[in-house]
């Protein structure tokens, strides 16, 4: 089942000289040795990567784009929700970010740079801040006889420090929410290995939203003689960014003991007009160590003298007082150091942590201030001095953290059935809840979100008590595209959240459904058309709830590519989720809240039913998910979402005893079957639509996904069966031959759109592309039906590709093309992997998991 497993492992670890495993390393994740260089570099897409005959087809789309971006970056001088110029270019660095969900990340590089910012909610700073290190001192007979900063760079700044740790004797391992890199120092007969831990906990809703993380730090010492072994930590005042230099900044050192346990540490204070936060460097008191700090040094020049005050007796020289605020133009930095006696031939360990607080997050636009309080702040308080007591928390209960990360992991781990590359991708792949711009708010206390209607009326509390109880929770798009909750996506990702925070998957729901009321008339240009339209109209769900540089959950839709009426699809992909959500927690509530919207936006639907066939028409570009994919008619995507949003429309009318509702579209529904297959079965497949072009009957990766959402919800046979089972299954077997294996040799996952002589379409910029996301949908679909094999085939394509040729890790993308191209870095999509989950759980013959791994707190 696996592509070569132990070769492609083997690839990725073919510099790595040393025998030393680490200390507590797992069989299973991410491996890599710190040496290792990917041959494949790719390039973003980008305009210029248009083909002629989609220049010439879209050429006034380019023209009215070119002009908005012109307007958004010279003028305006802001960064574009999509920038088509400025893509960002792949570095192949990133490992597992750190922090919980909603209060900022920043993500630790495979080879231990801190590289990527996200403090400010939704807004990315791509910069590695070089001072930020780990360091590690060695002694003997009060002698320092090693002193090593543990990274492989060479940098033209700090030149008093001892760089270039050779990373031929390194390995990064990933399974997130930890990560290990083993550290075998050369001639020394020492191991460290450095194991980080995020607090990133399933059903978990307090300890996932705390914004920090920890590292210990396991010290084995092989030499028949005891040492003395100091860590430092080292991190500067910012992310890196230019503000850093703005002056003002100051740090402070602290200790802060509670139920007997002591941490000290370091505060660096960065109090930017707008946003301002707190870092905080701690380490945990334990008996026969020492903690020492400098409370600021320099992050310019040679930077000698923090060198050699550790050199010289393992400690730094741990000033009481806070340091004077920087001067404009000046940077700070802070250091932390942790020393112990490591035996002869034997173990110990120590433990860091970084925190960062920062309670208020403001959205700014057009002069206007948009301000909410970050989710860890209903326990610590939003004052801004969280930070000592977060790191305290941290360090004293990371334990219980690990105890319930290895509980949840375990039952998968060691399910024999599955193979490795798999159980990498499923953990891994979670990054993004954390590392998608992700902002977790609290709802205060005059909010509403129901959008002026109430339930009365057919529409919603102003407050529901999920959204009260666990507050408000959006993640990006993708870093690049950045847009807010953008719902066609969240289709597909919606599987991580329902399945491991079933709480904020129906808040999320709720904000949307509030939405779908809402009218927004203020007319805005419609760059595929040129024609100007509302940024919201009535009784549709919204393609997304914002952008971080303006107003989300104020002003939706940031995305102004179509008008809002066109996006038929969304309104589906509400209902088909609201049945699956309310399968899988059983939360009846919330079923009942989301009737009368569902109600809402099917009522829409149908006024898209012109021949009244039961069946719902596309023009144009108004399939969102596929919006550069022209479709003409009926067609096997939004078809098939359309009917099986009428089967569950059925299903949640029985739940719910409404009879007359049931019959309706019952009757819509046997009228619609009938209209499917007539129009687009054509004995192998649904062809992409109806249309007769010459290109309608190229087969679609994602043509079943109206199925797949019915086997997800425990829908899809006896009186709920839309589609026959042995159509599904040929569609299924036709995609994987022509799709899968008919592309790259099978090993790339499944293109979106193939010909039926077995050469992909090449009609649009998507139509050749592989969309990871969609891939894993797919997969799931294929395993719902029994097709264990190919769906593990067809989504280990992906995860080769990206996670171990491509170099990107931590950062998959939503689409790749055969050669060359990638597009939009750190996608939401991909969480979809834990739909490929719930479907391996739904195995006939197979130990159901509890109900906490299926949606229910």
């Amino acid at each position: 089942m696996d592509l070569n497993d132990s070769t492609s492992l083997a690839e990725l670890m073919s510099r790595y000289v040393s025998t030393e495993t680490g200390f507590g390393v797992p069989k299973d994740g991410w491996r890599i040795c710190l040496a290792h260089e990917f041959k494949e570099k790719r390039k973003p897409f980008q305009a210029k990567d248009v083909s002629l005959s989609n220049m010439i087809e879209h050429v006034s789309l380019g023209v009215r784009y070119l002009r908005w971006w012109y307007r958004k970056t010279q003028v305006e001088k802001k960064a574009p929700f999509i920038d088509m110029f400025r893509a960002l270019p792949l570095r192949q660095i990133y490992g597992a970010p750190l922090g919980g969900i909603g209060g900022g990340s920043i993500t630790r590089g495979w080879r231990g740079d801190f590289c990527r910012w996200q403090l400010n909610p939704g807004m990315y700073h791509y910069k590695t801040v070089i001072a930020n290190q780990f360091t590690v001192c060695l002694r003997r007979g009060g002698q320092t006889v090693y002193q090593q900063v543990l990274s492989t760079e060479r940098p033209p700044t700090l030149q008093g420090w001892n760089w270039g740790y050779c990373g031929e004797y390194a390995f990064y391992h990933a399974l997130y929410p930890r990560a290990w890199t083993v550290y075998h120092l050369p001639g020394q007969n020492v191991t460290l290995t450095c194991r980080q831990v995020s607090p990133v906990i399933p059903h978990d809703y307090k300890d996932s939203s705390l914004p920090v993380a920890v590292f210990v730090w396991d010290i084995e010492n092989k030499n028949d003689y005891a040492l003395d072994v100091s860590i430092m930590f080292t991190m500067v005042n910012g992310s890196g960014h230019k503000d850093d230099k703005s002056g003002g900044y100051w740090n402070e050192p602290f200790h802060l003991e509670k139920d007997g346990e002591s941490v000290s540490g370091v505060l660096l204070h960065h109090q930017t007009p707008v946003n301002p936060y707190t870092l905080c460097i701690a380490a945990r008191e334990k008996s026969g160590q020492e903690i020492s700090h400098q409370t600021a040094f320099s992050p310019k020049g040679t930077c000698s003298a923090l060198w050699s005050d550790l050199m010289t007796d393992g400690r730094l020289d741990s000033p009481k007082d806070s340091s004077p605020p920087t001067q404009k133009g000046e940077e700070v930095a802070a250091a932390l150091a942790v020393s112990c006696s490591v035996p002869a031939n034997s173990h110990n360990s120590v433990e860091f942590s970084l925190a960062w607080d920062m309670p208020k997050i403001t959205f700014g636009s057009r002069g206007r201030i948009y301000e909410r309080y970050v989710r860890y702040t209903r326990y610590y308080g939003t004052k801004g001095d969280a930070a000592p007591s977060l790191s305290h928390y941290a360090l004293t209960h990371y334990s219980k953290w690990e105890e319930s990360i290895d509980e949840w992991q375990r039952p998968i781990l060691q399910d024999g059935s599955l193979p490795a590359w798999y159980k990498s991708a499923l953990f891994n792949e979670l990054y993004f809840v954390v590392d998608g711009g992700t902002v977790w708010v609290e709802l205060p206390e005059d909010a509403d979100i129901s959008g002026g209607v109430r339930p009365e009326d057919g529409g919603l509390p102003a407050q529901p008590d999920v959204v009260k109880d666990y507050g408000r929770f959006a993640y990006l798009e993708g870093q690049e595209y950045r847009m807010y909750n953008t719902y066609d996506v969240h289709f597909y990702a919606s599987f991580a959240l329902i399945m491991l925070w079933p709480k904020l998957a129906l808040s999320l729901q709720y904000d949307i459904a509030g939405s779908v009321v809402q009218h927004d008339p203020t007319e805005r240009l419609n760059l595929m058309n040129g024609q100007y339209s509302p940024v919201k109209t009535r009784d549709v769900v919204p393609h997304d709830i914002g952008d971080p540089d303006d107003e989300p959950w104020v002003r939706a839709n940031a995305y102004l590519i179509h008008d809002t009426a066109d996006w038929k699809d969304l309104n589906l992909k509400f209902v088909l989720q609201v049945y699956r959500d309310y399968y899988l927690t059983q939360d009846e509530q919330y079923l009942k809240d989301m009737w009368p919207i569902c109600q809402t936006v099917m009522e829409t639907e149908l006024k898209f039913d012109k021949d009244g066939d039961g069946l719902i028409e596309n023009s144009g570009y108004a399939d969102q998910t596929y919006d550069g994919w022209k479709v003409t008619g009926p067609s096997a995507y939004c078809g098939g979402l359309w009917l099986a949003s009428v089967c569950m429309m059925c299903k949640m009318a029985r739940v719910l005893n409404c009879e007359s509702v049931y019959q309706r579209y019952r009757d819509i529904l046997e009228r619609g079957k009938a209209a499917f297959d007539k129009l687009l079965w054509n004995g192998k497949y649904y062809n992409y639509d109806s249309s007769g072009r010459s290109l309608s009957n190229s087969v679609m990766s994602d043509q079943c996904a109206g199925h797949w959402f019915l086997r997800a919800s425990g829908l899809g046979d006896d009186d709920y069966q839309v589609f026959p089972k042995e159509k599904i299954c040929s569609a299924l077997k036709s995609v994987f031959d022509l799709n899968v294996m008919s592309f790259s040799g099978g090993q790339m996952g499944a293109v979106n759109g193939m010909r039926p002589e077995g050469v992909p379409d090449r009609s649009s910029v998507q139509s050749d592309e592989v969309w990871v996301g969609v891939v894993y949908g797919l997969a799931a679909t294929m395993i719902h039906e029994g097709m264990i094999e190919e769906g593990m085939h067809t989504a280990e394509g992906c995860y080769r590709a990206v996670w171990e040729r491509m170099g990107m890790a931590f950062q998959t993308p939503e689409a790749y093309c055969e050669k060359g191209i990638y597009r939009s870095l750190a996608y939401m999509r991909p969480l979809s992997i834990w739909a490929m989950q719930l479907a391996l759980n739904n195995r006939p013959n197979h130990s159901k998991t509890t109900d906490k791994d299926v949606g229910q707190d």
